[in-house]
Formats: structure tokens, C-alpha cells, sequence
């Protein structure tokens, strides 16, 4: 491949490197994967995926759920965003949310507290260095004053997310996300044992197949009405709130999509955040 982009280069003097060819192809695959009849109805929320802090699509399909059901505190928390800059909440900042954020790590949290400092000093970020555990989860959210009913949760722990998802019991998220096994079909209900001291060493061995989040919603009250493009994350509703707004059924076998880890991509600089103003008359 590298030969074929050197001899193009030499012959045609086209002004791409590698990785401005690698875009152009994943651009072109996903238009045309998304003209498939599947991802047609409008009820389905792939069509509507964008990136701004998200790893993939995330942020577009939060915010066309939102569109959807409406937003009521606007409110969110998020476990596992290493230092804030690609998350699926950090987008929400701008549009004058609040919320959580957990992190094990004391090296990203050092790194949250610089990037987010006037947020954190509002009030409006809070973070907490915790490492999450199905027995600790509740007692944290009771200590940062988490509503009732948050907007969104927002789960990835690699490892053991569909258990610490079970052990939410007294708060009751409107938008749930969490991240699923992909590389399990859609018909297999398959979990990893908990540990509750369990860090994920790399490999296929984490969380739990889509239908095994699928089943453990359903139980919860939520039905699944979506998951990204990329094959990672799923997106679920709590049930009093999906009407007609989403495509049916609610069912894994419906809304999986198989692992493309290959379509992971950032436009543009490498992310930053700082003090913004979002009215120019606060400028």
C-alpha cells in the first residue's frame, strides 16, 4: 500500500500522506455503508452520528435522542474518561450541562483538573477519583449529590459495566450508554464474571455481548434503540420515554452493529479545551 501511495505521490505530486488517504477511504465506506436499506428510516439513529469530543459518532446521536424526548436537568455522568478530551459527555459542555465525571486514574484526573479548571471551579464539571465498583457506585453518587433522574449515564469501564449498570438501582438515568463486546453476534448473551478488582488486560476477555445488555435493560426498564456505527457503544431509553420516536424492535438482533474499530478517527487539531464563551455579547 505504502508503495502504490509513494509511486501516486511521485507520478501525480498528490499532496496527501498516508493518513489523509486512510480518511478519504473511511469517509467513502461509510457513506456508502449508510445508503444501505437498513439505516434508511429515520427512526434509526446512525444517519444522525457526528463527531465533536465523542470517540466516534456518539455525540450526534446523543444529541438527536435529546431532540427526541427533550432534556430535563441536564445532567450527566460519565465513568472512564481518562483526561476529558474524548468523551461522550464532554460535547454537552457547550450546550450548558452539568455533571459528573469518575476516573481511576489519578494521572488523568490531574490532567481533567488543569484542562477543566473553570468548570470545575463553577460547579458545572465535578470529578471524582474513584475506581468504580458495583458495590461502590450508589454510595458515590449519594457523595457528589447525583439527581434522581440524571439526563444520561454514560457507562465504559472496560470490564465490568453491565454489573455495575445492574447495581444502579436507586437512580433512574432517562439515556443510558454503555459499551458492549462486539465481537459476540448479535444472539449471544455472554458476560464476563465479576471481579470487582478486574482491569481489563487487552484482550477479547471484557464486559458483556449486546444482548446480554439488551436482556439486563429490558429487566431495568429500557429498551435498546440503538448502538454507534463503529460497534461499540449502545444507546438505550428508558421505557416511559420511547413512544414511537425510535425504530423497532428494541432488540439486539436489530440494532447490533459488528465491531469497526478501523473507522476510529479525529478531524482537525489534536483536542484541547479552555475557557469559552458561547454568546458574543459575554465576549
Amino acid at each position: 500500500m505504502k508503495k502504490i501511495i509513494f509511486f501516486l505521490k511521485k507520478i501525480w505530486r498528490l499532496p496527501f500522506h498516508v493518513e489523509d488517504i486512510r480518511k478519504i477511504l473511511i469517509e467513502n465506506y461509510t457513506h456508502e455503508m449508510l445508503k444501505a436499506e437498513k439505516y434508511q428510516d429515520n427512526k434509526r439513529l446512525n444517519k444522525y452520528e457526528f463527531q465533536v469530543f465523542s470517540q466516534n459518532g456518539e455525540d450526534g446521536i446523543i444529541e438527536e435522542i435529546f431532540n427526541r424526548i427533550g432534556s430535563t436537568n441536564k445532567y450527566f455522568i460519565e465513568f472512564g474518561v481518562q483526561d476529558g478530551l474524548e468523551t461522550n459527555s464532554t460535547y454537552l459542555l457547550l450546550k450548558n450541562w452539568q455533571g459528573l465525571w469518575l476516573e481511576g486514574n489519578g494521572k488523568w484526573v490531574k490532567q481533567i483538573e488543569n484542562n477543566f479548571r473553570p468548570l470545575i471551579s463553577s460547579g458545572i464539571l465535578k470529578i471524582g477519583h474513584k475506581f468504580i465498583k458495583a458495590e461502590n457506585i450508589e454510595e458515590i453518587f449519594k457523595t457528589f449529590n447525583v439527581p434522581d433522574e440524571p439526563d444520561l449515564l454514560s457507562i465504559d469501564i472496560d470490564g465490568n459495566d453491565l454489573y455495575v449498570w445492574e447495581a444502579i438501582k436507586k437512580y433512574s438515568p432517562r439515556v443510558v450508554i454503555i459499551e458492549y463486546n462486539a465481537m459476540y453476534p448479535a444472539n449471544i448473551k455472554w458476560a464476563i464474571k465479576y471481579d470487582a478488582d478486574k482491569f481489563w488486560n487487552g484482550t477479547s476477555h471484557f464486559n458483556a455481548s449486546l444482548k446480554m445488555h439488551e436482556s439486563l435493560g429490558s429487566n431495568k426498564g429500557y429498551s435498546l434503540v440503538g448502538c454507534n456505527f463503529a460497534g461499540n457503544n449502545a444507546f438505550f431509553v428508558r421505557n416511559d420515554l420511547v413512544n414511537n420516536l425510535f425504530q423497532e424492535p428494541f432488540t439486539s438482533e436489530n440494532h447490533f452493529e459488528p465491531a469497526k474499530y478501523f473507522l476510529v478517527k479525529k478531524e482537525g487539531h489534536k483536542r484541547g479545551f479552555g475557557e469559552f464563551v458561547n454568546n458574543i455579547n459575554n465576549g
